[in-house]
């Protein structure tokens, strides 16, 4: 028996080897990378059916006003968030990010139980989760840009997405099977313990990168015994100063408004072809589960292998070249079929490519990017490209389809300049593997 533990280990080196091309000194980090992807994307995809119904709560026929709200938390969110980064260690600063949350949706199980219909604390509720969701993914990948070089990130970043394609999974498959049991209230509470164990793992990870640094093996070389300098609004600073974060944050403006555009396309496809609402439901959760199933196969298996063998610059232009191709094509047939079978390759895509490769390309910024200037890109300019996508795309919809349809190939050309640009600028960035390698500041306007 003593020698199973070892076995078990070399077992699953040798698992993770053959199929990501993981080295026995990334073992466990790669493991408690899925493991930390899997609980965040998980609680969080538990307690999404809670909020998309505390917003039916508040009325749909006022979910812009959701919407805008959404904005301006992230708006003061991003601020307070790099101040307090420069003021905590990150080592201690990092877990508690997902304590907070943890402790957080505690507090509004206490007011749903007091106040279970009351319109105001369901909207501040819906807003809350709509924006931590974006801040606790932008952490994690902060931290895995902060953990992996830049050589690791491409074999590994699409292998380590896969946990939170799997936890988007098992989320919604709880939430379904426990909701009626337990109800929202239950639900809130299973993700609350989730989030809670999820800064457990952070700690363990953490703990993993100083071993790894202590080791002298290929990862970054930061440390995170320490607090990011700077005042809050440093993260706003950061963008505005380099190119390089810029072109990062037009490239996933431009991957949002593709985003919003068709899925304002689908919807009103959708609504047309079934006037029963079961049936758009089952149609939605047909494309979700095809999206989910392939997309987590590429990403165990096909990921790091595309992006090593033909390069990260490929890997980002991969989706605006599916966008324009696809929009032409309903252009010419704007069919539910033909636009349905779109939203399924796009989504495979970007998650099994293009959102792994523009991960990557936060490994070669100075730390204090990674963590302020990122965490403005993935919640700022991301709830305001859905806030401004959104409103344009209702201007352009009584045009139909097929307006949104041109407008949306336009939107993919400009994408696919972003994106060949910034995959330059990032190959070209050959010294300091490993080293944090400050491309953001060297970048500066001057």
């Amino acid at each position: 028996m003593s020698d199973s533990a070892p076995e078990a280990r070399g077992l699953l080196q040798r698992v993770l080897s053959k199929t990501a091309d993981v080295r026995g000194f990334e073992t466990r980090a790669v493991v408690l990378s899925m493991l930390y992807f899997f609980l965040l994307f998980g609680s969080y995809a538990v307690v999404k059916p809670v909020r998309d119904t505390m917003g039916t709560v508040y009325g749909m026929a006022h979910i812009q006003e959701l919407f805008t709200g959404t904005f301006l938390a992230s708006l003061l969110l991003a601020p307070l968030y790099s101040g307090l980064a420069a003021r905590i260690r990150l080592s201690t600063f990092l877990p508690w990010v997902y304590g907070f949350i943890a402790g957080t949706i505690v507090l509004f199980y206490a007011l749903f139980q007091s106040s279970a219909h009351d319109r105001w604390v369901a909207a501040a509720f819906y807003v809350w989760v709509s924006t931590f969701n974006l801040l606790t993914i932008s952490v994690f990948w902060s931290f895995m840009a902060d953990l992996f070089s830049r050589t690791q990130a491409k074999r590994l970043f699409g292998f380590v997405a896969a946990g939170g394609t799997v936890g988007g999974i098992a989320g919604p498959a709880i939430a379904t099977t426990l909701a009626k049991t337990v109800g929202n209230g239950g639900l809130m509470l299973i993700s609350a313990a989730g989030f809670a164990l999820t800064a457990g793992v952070v700690v363990l990870l953490a703990n993993e990168k100083q071993k790894l640094l202590t080791a002298g093996v290929e990862a970054q070389r930061t440390t995170l015994d320490h607090r990011l300098a700077g005042n809050p609004l440093d993260g706003f600073r950061l963008l505005l100063q380099s190119r390089y974060l810029l072109l990062l944050a037009i490239f996933l403006l431009a991957m949002t408004w593709i985003s919003t555009i068709v899925y304002i396309q689908l919807g009103d496809l959708i609504t047309k072809a079934f006037t029963d609402r079961a049936a758009r439901t089952q149609a939605y959760a047909l494309i979700d589960l095809t999206v989910n199933s392939v997309t987590v196969f590429l990403q165990l298996f096909g990921t790091g292998r595309i992006i090593k063998r033909f390069g990260v610059t490929t890997g980002l232009l991969v989706n605006p070249v599916i966008m324009v191709l696809a929009f032409l094509a309903v252009v010419l047939s704007p069919v539910l079929l033909v636009l349905g079978g779109i939203q399924i390759i796009r989504r495979v895509a970007e998650y099994a490519v293009a959102k792994p490769t523009r991960e990557m390309l936060f490994t070669v910024v100075d730390q204090e990017s990674r963590y302020k200037a990122k965490n403005v890109i993935d919640t700022v300019v991301y709830r305001f490209g859905d806030l401004s996508s959104a409103w344009v795309s209702s201007f352009i919809l009584p045009f139909g389809v097929t307006g949104l349809a041109i407008f949306g190939a336009i939107v993919a050309a400009i994408w696919f300049r972003v994106a060949y640009s910034l995959g330059k600028r990032y190959e070209s960035e050959r010294g300091g593997e490993g080293t944090g390698a400050a491309l953001a500041t060297r970048d500066a306007w001057g």
